[in-house]
């Protein structure tokens, strides 16, 4: 049985690598490669991959986003989150999200392979050098996400603000008024006691929401 694949990355170098490596095995084939995480979701609507493999940090919306989307709409569709970031944090909200899998970019190529076959298979995978460092830090440290405080509208305003998008566009896009925006905006600054916009750019960077490229 093919396993068939989409691809979600907003570099086309990585996709590009990503494409090549994948048509290379005998028993896979990808379907589609999207740019941003609204794509990803549609197109895993539209066609049903049996894997999606999702970078993390996109424009739009951002993989973790997507995701939670995809494992809600398409329940038969696996995961694997692609991703810059390697600490516990990440790692944990990517599989609460509903990721089967979680691949370190550093350490791709043959785990990528790997990390396919063994989601679709059922299990769950992690890339190796993240497996000690997450049980040492669960083993030493209860684990506080930051984000947990933000609601899911909350976040996707974040995400936004941080691209650089103003209150207008963000009330257009998400069918809601600017004054709402403006309020979802003053709560996220009081729930993280950060003081101004340049203060919740830079935590929306430190937790991978959108990416510093």
């Amino acid at each position: 049985m093919t396993i068939r694949i989409l691809i979600t990355d907003d570099h086309c170098v990585v996709a590009e690598g990503l494409r090549y490596l994948i048509q290379a095995q005998a028993d896979m084939e990808v379907i589609a490669c999207v740019q941003d995480g609204r794509q990803a979701v549609r197109r895993s609507m539209e066609t049903r991959p049996d894997v999606v493999l999702m970078d993390n940090a996109m424009p739009e919306l951002n993989g973790t986003g997507a995701m939670h989307i995809i494992c809600e709409r398409c329940p038969e569709t696996r995961v694997i989150m692609l991703s810059m970031y390697s600490d516990p944090i990440h790692v944990c909200r990517a599989l609460q999200a509903g990721a089967m899998g979680y691949v370190a970019k550093k350490s791709m190529a043959k785990e990528v392979v790997d990390a396919i076959r063994a989601v679709h298979s059922g299990k769950r995978y992690l890339s190796r050098p993240l497996v000690d460092s997450v049980i040492d830090h669960f083993l030493s440290n209860p684990l506080q996400d930051p984000l947990e405080c933000l609601s899911s509208r909350e976040r996707q305003v974040l995400q936004m603000l941080a691209e650089g998008r103003s209150v207008f566009d963000i009330a257009c896009t998400l069918s809601l008024s600017p004054k709402t925006v403006e309020t979802y905006r003053a709560r996220m600054m009081d729930k993280l006691a950060i003081q101004d916009l340049a203060g919740l750019i830079k935590f929306a960077i430190q937790q991978g929401i959108v990416s510093f490229e």
